[in-house]
């Protein structure tokens, strides 16, 4: 369970790191409202499953989850371009993130 917890987590990161942008600098309310519910359930769902989990291997994958799932977002908004170097470096991380979880 803590392990769904924590992927779950990761998720709502890459909303809240979303909404962050695009609130402008915390200027438009409603990304803004997004960004702190995001974060506050993002950070609780981390809390929660670092009871069961190891610190080092919950953070790492909880921040792998939220980096790899926001440069995908900038892929998809064209906010970011994606180039074979950075589509490379995602599959390694996403491969850390799993190696994590076998490792555990």
């Amino acid at each position: 369970m803590a392990w769904i917890i924590l992927i779950l987590s990761g998720t709502l990161e890459m909303v809240w790191a979303a909404a962050l942008s695009a609130s402008h600098g915390l200027r438009r309310w409603k990304p803004t409202v997004l960004f702190l519910v995001a974060l506050l359930v993002s950070l609780a769902g981390l809390a929660w499953s670092m009871r069961t989990l190891p610190v080092g291997t919950a953070y790492a994958v909880w921040v792998g989850i939220g980096a790899t799932l926001t440069v995908i977002w900038g892929f998809a908004t064209r906010q970011e371009r994606p180039t074979a170097a950075r589509i490379a470096l995602l599959v390694l991380l996403v491969a850390s993130i799993v190696g994590l979880k076998v490792a555990s």
